[in-house]
């Protein structure tokens, strides 16, 4: 299996769900496709969803709900078929 690594474009604060009483966009081992959101990333009150990419499992997260991220930053990791 190959390894996909998601990063973000944008600098900002990466979220995994949409608000704070809200379930998670997606999990660790979840099964996703390249358009599945797994976040959000905040710049100045906009929000940007943040796709997997690519079709695989969800392996981790790299970065923890609320923290953040710069543009190139690695957030998330895939194994790809």
């Amino acid at each position: 299996m190959a390894e996909h690594t998601v990063v973000t474009p944008l600098p900002g604060t990466f979220y995994r769900k949409a608000s704070p009483d809200a379930p998670n966009y997606a999990e660790e081992g979840a099964a996703v496709s390249a358009g599945t959101v797994i976040g959000l990333i905040e710049v100045m009150k906009q929000f940007s969803e943040l796709t997997a990419g690519a079709d695989g499992t969800l392996e981790a997260f790299l970065v923890e709900d609320g923290d953040p991220v710069e543009p190139g930053q690695a957030v998330a990791t895939l194994s790809v078929k």
